[in-house]
């Protein structure tokens, strides 16, 4: 599914949440790019024909064609581009492999003629794609010869950037739920402006099978950033989706060419989404030299369409592990900070969220076993906000939240309101300097209680007996475990109560992926 939303113009009559592919009319980036000066090129083969007559280049024959996924053509403008026109030129031609010559033809002779646009797109035909039915060796056959024809002149790929992106992944086992803006106060609230990322309604949707909401960012796709400057195996754990690809452009050429900052971008992605830059080392982009492995034994055998495969399921059924080991980790622009005061008297919980980072930061948070509905919070830089959960007036006598944020970030929760149940209080300091943390915890509760702080990464535990209004500050240095950390306060006294703070410290420098998947199986 892809999501369009109506342009500044006013024209195209509302928003698009499913694939209808109906014709639409509002400006799109490439024309944008072209009154800048900015040259562009969609590289595809045409299939039947990229006209309504040839289905826009989808075919039967999974091999030829762009499978549909050239969207340009779904637009008015282009639809009744003429030959020799630029949006015809950049978006209506291709390679006709059912003729003759390769998918790649037209691409490799622009590169060789000097020809290459400074913004380009590859669509690749259906058997290509790794859909289910395709193994996924094809696609990395064709992602092969796309790299091989720029790495041959070095002059050019020494300034090129590619990216490869995919438009699904099923969502299975991902254990991050999309960010989203709140669609009211009572799902949460958020300090960046939130126009048009709530759908509200149209008669052309039936609300039975689109509910009103928010429609994005969506569930999480796999992305590769391959370039001179990313090489090396990293991973990076900012918040991006498809509007970063429009704003890496911006940041790209803007400075150069004034006026190519797409405004159908709304406020809140703006902020949520980063724009891609962080993925790549400007400084020192040679410190590692990368050997990739060959592909030659993926090119496919035959032209035919095969059978989708059917795999058969194991007699004894299990769930999936993760993968052990760690990655090298861009830095990521994010200092996020969350607190609780609990209220015994009214059964109240409220919580504090806080950002001190560079960029806008989502928190979501959970009642555990289902006692209220989730909400969901952006809080921009330097911005904090705050909300309360009720318990005693659904008949609650205990409390469950978790908070969640990127890269990370967790707060866990847990107690009860009785005169028995504890009531501490606790907050991460970030200690930038000294790459570690200071963990701060006060008993607000009426009677002395012994704390046990357990750290998961050193597997050790702390104890501490604090007195009524009694606080307690102890560092902890993460430099073993590359800015990592996760502690888990508890107290004997109470066997409900629980406290659970983990997520990394950011320096603004390069780090590891979390070491604790090195010893997960």
């Amino acid at each position: 599914m892809w999501t369009g939303w109506v342009g500044n113009d006013g024209k195209g009559g509302g928003p698009v949440i499913d694939n209808a592919e109906l014709g639409y009319d509002w400006s799109t980036y490439p024309e944008l790019l072209q009154n800048a000066g900015i040259s562009w090129k969609i590289y595809q083969d045409i299939g039947n024909g990229l006209t309504a007559a040839g289905a826009w280049g989808f075919t039967s024959d999974a091999y030829i064609g762009n499978y549909g996924d050239n969207s340009l053509l779904y637009f008015h403008q282009y639809q009744n581009a003429q030959p020799g026109t630029p949006l015809y030129n950049g978006a209506k031609t291709g390679t006709n492999i059912s003729a003759g010559g390769t998918l790649f033809d037209i691409f490799r002779n622009d590169i060789a003629n000097g020809t290459l646009p400074q913004v380009s797109w590859v669509v690749a035909p259906e058997a290509y794609t790794e859909h289910p039915n395709w193994p996924a060796n094809y696609g990395a056959w064709y992602v092969s010869q796309i790299l091989d024809a720029l790495t041959a002149y070095p002059d050019v790929w020494s300034k090129t950037a590619f990216f490869l992106t995919y438009d699904e992944n099923d969502g299975f086992f991902d254990h991050m739920a999309p960010p989203t803006a709140p669609q009211s106060q009572a799902q949460g609230l958020s300090t960046i402006d939130t126009t048009d990322e709530i759908f509200a309604g149209s008669s052309s949707y039936p609300v039975s099978t689109f509910p009103a909401g928010p429609y994005g960012t969506g569930v999480r796709v796999p992305m590769v950033v391959i370039s001179p400057w990313s090489k090396g195996g990293w991973v990076n754990s900012e918040v991006f989706d498809h509007t970063s690809l429009i704003r890496f452009i911006e940041s790209r050429f803007g400075a150069q060419y004034p006026g190519i900052v797409e405004n159908n971008i709304t406020p809140w992605r703006r902020a949520v989404s980063g724009d891609l830059t962080s993925a790549f080392n400007f400084t020192s982009p040679n410190d590692s030299k990368v050997q990739l492995p060959s592909t030659i034994a993926y090119v496919p055998p035959d032209d035919l369409r095969h059978p989708d495969y059917k795999p058969t399921p194991p007699a004894i059924q299990a769930m999936p592990v993760q993968e052990p080991g760690t990655r090298p980790a861009r830095a990521v622009p994010y200092e996020l900070h969350a607190s609780s005061q609990i209220n015994p008297t009214e059964g109240v919980v409220t919580i504090y969220l806080g950002n001190t980072g560079k960029s806008a930061g989502v928190y979501q948070i959970y009642s555990g076993k289902g006692q209220l509905p989730p909400r969901t919070y952006t809080v921009g830089p330097t911005a904090e906000i705050s909300d309360s959960w009720s318990f005693l007036q659904i008949g609650q006598t205990q409390y469950d939240l978790s908070v969640f944020g990127p890269n990370g970030f967790l707060r866990v929760f847990q107690g009860g309101f009785g005169a028995g149940n504890a009531n501490l209080q606790s907050d991460i300091l970030y200690v930038v300097r000294s790459h570690g943390v200071s963990l701060q915890i006060m008993n607000q509760g009426a009677q002395p209680c012994q704390v046990g702080i357990f750290d998961f990464y050193t597997q050790k535990t702390t104890e501490r007996t604090l007195s009524p209004n009694q606080s307690f500050t102890q560092f902890w240095s993460l430099e073993r475990f590359h800015g990592w950390y996760d502690f888990t306060i508890q107290t004997g006294a109470d066997p409900i109560f629980q406290r659970r703070l983990a997520g990394h410290l950011e320096t603004g420098s390069d780090s590891m992926s979390d070491p604790a998947f090195a010893s997960l199986t």
